[in-house]
């Protein structure tokens, strides 16, 4: 927790200069302290008292984002007074929402290190992570990134249904939640447990369908704006497309290519769960698709790295792999603002210097190696289950509680021969966090694609 707060305000003093001088470009993105918070409080109705999806608003005005979302966003405004400058109250605001994610970025550390079980020290990364340190404030995502660890959490208790309702609210915050259950087809098809794959989406799906149903009744135009206008938005930061907006495609056609390559992703990720030799764990399957939709999505904002930062503590809890990861994402943040500023400000900022571009470019490449430099880790040690730092420390674990305690009967001696105590035992189930799946058989499987020892329990 001490370390949580302590990063916090270091989040807090990054911002400082904007809590200061309002959130006007280009200065806001000169010193890197932009957030939606301070942004979207004056310009989309909340500083007037209008509630997201409610209240009729110019188009322009229009929350494009999901529901759930856009109910924090309104239902934070209303702890603003009423009295004051507009800056003052844009400030209050910032505050307000920047109160809220530290309990959410809380709840996630407390989340992930109860997960992981026997290596529950590994949350000192997130809760250290300068990836969320830098983004944390910068938009509503972390919300989305506690339900989505707390689903993790609740799938690893053996309590599918209430995962699946959480999922489901993750869902309606922000997208990348849904793809949870992806990872719970696989393994539910593999152990032969479909119905509680259909058991825990169905409770997803009540969630969801809870949050945005009634605001699809009463403002659909403005409800259907995220989904429109994800699906019709060009290209933007940091996307790999970046370099084939020489084609002069359409945002509708990169969604459609981006898409089909998403789900062909999907389909090898499912495939890699159905045949490798020892069934993959939860947050590796996560993880891989997870990190697949940022790599071709549209856009990779800067808060999108919180969505990956429980997953690859869960998945591959490599201290030293992570530091340099986290390193390539800094540096890429910084490249982010300084090609912003330089867009903002009509290119007076940097003066035309090469630096700004061969700054932003290089950063978007590291990115993307560095997330795939993780994934393909992640692979091996799903193929080679001797590789996997979490299955070394679970098994590591159970030989110590398995270890002999021989102890001499009285009055025996010591030329008494030997006598080997050591139990017969398997080996640990394959995700420590596997939940109501652990001790299920695999059922179903697809020519095998491993190598190394096959693991058993």
């Amino acid at each position: 927790m001490g370390a949580t707060l302590l990063a916090a305000v270091v989040a807090v003093l990054s911002k400082q200069w904007c809590r200061l001088n309002g959130w006007d470009a280009p200065g806001v993105h000169i010193h890197m302290c932009y957030s939606d918070f301070g942004q979207l409080f004056p310009t989309r109705g909340l500083a007037e008292g209008y509630f997201p999806f409610f209240t009729p608003l110019p188009e322009d005005q229009w929350m494009e984002y999901p529901a759930l979302l856009a109910v924090v966003a309104g239902v934070t405004s209303w702890f603003v007074p009423q009295d004051g400058t507009l800056l003052e109250r844009t400030v209050t605001y910032f505050d307000i929402n920047a109160v809220g994610a530290l309990l959410c970025w809380l709840i996630v550390v407390v989340a992930t290190a109860y997960t992981a079980r026997g290596r529950s020290k590994d949350a000192l990364m997130v809760a250290v992570a300068p990836g969320i340190i830098l983004t944390s404030f910068l938009n509503w995502d972390l919300w989305a990134v506690m339900l989505a660890a707390l689903g993790l959490l609740l799938w690893s208790r053996s309590h599918p249904v209430l995962a699946g309702v959480v999922l489901g609210l993750g869902a309606a915050m922000k997208l990348y939640p849904l793809f949870f259950f992806g990872a719970i087809l696989v393994l539910c098809w593999r152990a032969g447990k479909l119905g509680v794959f259909f058991k825990s989406l169905a409770a997803g799906a009540v969630a969801w369908l809870a949050v945005n149903v009634p605001f699809m009744l009463t403002a659909f135009d403005q409800w259907s704006r995220f989904y429109t206008f994800s699906g019709d938005r060009e290209v933007s930061f940091s996307s790999m497309w970046l370099a084939f907006t020489w084609t002069g495609w359409s945002g509708e056609t990169f969604s459609l290519i981006s898409n089909g390559l998403f789900a062909l992703c999907c389909l090898g990720i499912a495939y890699l769960g159905l045949s490798s030799r020892h069934r993959p764990r939860m947050a590796q399957l996560c993880l891989l698709i997870v990190a697949a939709f940022i790599l071709l999505g549209k856009v990779y904002s800067p808060q999108f790295v919180m969505w990956l930062m429980p997953l690859v503590v869960l998945a591959r809890p490599n201290w030293r792999q992570f530091w340099i990861w986290q390193a390539v994402e800094v540096y890429h943040w910084g490249g982010v603002w300084m090609e912003s500023a330089r867009i903002t400000s009509e290119g007076a900022f940097g003066g035309g210097a090469l630096w700004i571009p061969l700054w932003y470019g290089s950063g978007i490449v590291l990115h993307m190696a560095a997330v795939i430099w993780i994934c393909v880790s992640v692979i091996r040690d799903i193929l080679d289950p001797d590789r996997d730092p979490v299955r070394h420390s679970a098994a590591a674990g159970a030989a110590r509680d398995v270890a002999p305690a021989v102890t001499a009967a009285p009055g025996a001696t010591t030329d008494a021969p030997a006598i080997d105590a050591t139990p017969s035992v398997s080996l640990p189930p394959p995700d420590p966090s596997a939940g109501i799946l652990a001790e299920e058989p695999d059922r179903f499987l697809l020519p095998p694609a491993g190598r190394g020892r096959v693991l058993t329990g």
